[in-house]
């Protein structure tokens, strides 16, 4: 009985421990796929400045991101 609790919570562990590496996986690979845009208000909003010239916005959390 004893070796089926430890069991149990040995898969239990392991299969949390998967789920959170799966989901930082498919974070990073979100982070770098296809360029997101955001409008210039969210840019500010981020703390960052509009720049029209290139259509990106510059620093804050939308650093790089094109606008649409």
């Amino acid at each position: 009985m004893r070796i089926r609790r430890i069991l149990a919570a040995v898969i239990a562990t392991a299969a949390l421990a998967g789920l959170g590496l799966t989901g930082a996986a498919s974070a990073a690979t979100t982070a770098q796929g296809a360029p997101s845009y955001v409008t210039p208000s969210q840019c500010r909003q981020g703390g960052g400045t509009v720049d029209l010239k290139d259509n990106l916005c510059k620093g804050g959390t939308h650093d790089g991101q094109k606008i649409d």
